[in-house]
């Protein structure tokens, strides 16, 4: 991991993003031969934990408001990684992550453990446990 020339701001929100933008751009390129990025992993992740989920469950356990949420399914429907049980016309849907999706699961679980691991030995085993504490703390504050 190189380091980047950046303009030092003491803007936590600033830096707070900058460092976010990095680590997407480093999961996302250790998943790119799986052709999804961390976001649509990580949705594929969490609704192969919930088995079945429908927009207000799926959208409330990654915090997502409901249209972004919808916006980052598309391309795992159109992909065949999830399946919508909803009836045709339905307003309501049901997903289920597919077979192929869970075959993606299985390929890129390894990889992400990789990424998780790679990170936690760059920062440490402790900056990361304090890093979690702290991005836990960060996101009650909201107005």
């Amino acid at each position: 991991m190189k380091e980047k020339p950046v303009y030092k701001s003491q803007c936590y929100c600033m830096n707070l993003r900058r460092a976010a933008n990095a680590v997407t751009d480093y999961y996302d390129a250790v998943l790119k031969d799986l052709g999804v990025s961390v976001s649509q992993f990580s949705l594929l992740l969490n609704l192969a934990r919930m088995e079945t989920a429908n927009t207000s469950e799926l959208a409330e356990r990654v915090n997502l408001d409901r249209s972004t949420l919808v916006r980052n399914l598309k391309p795992l429907l159109e992909r065949g990684l999830i399946l919508d049980f909803a009836r045709e016309g339905a307003r309501s849907h049901k997903f289920a992550v597919s077979e192929t999706g869970q075959a993606l699961l299985e390929k890129g679980i390894p990889q992400w453990e990789h990424a998780q691991e790679t990170v936690k030995d760059y920062l440490s085993p402790e900056d990361t446990e304090t890093l979690l504490r702290l991005l836990r703390k960060l996101h009650e504050l909201s107005v």
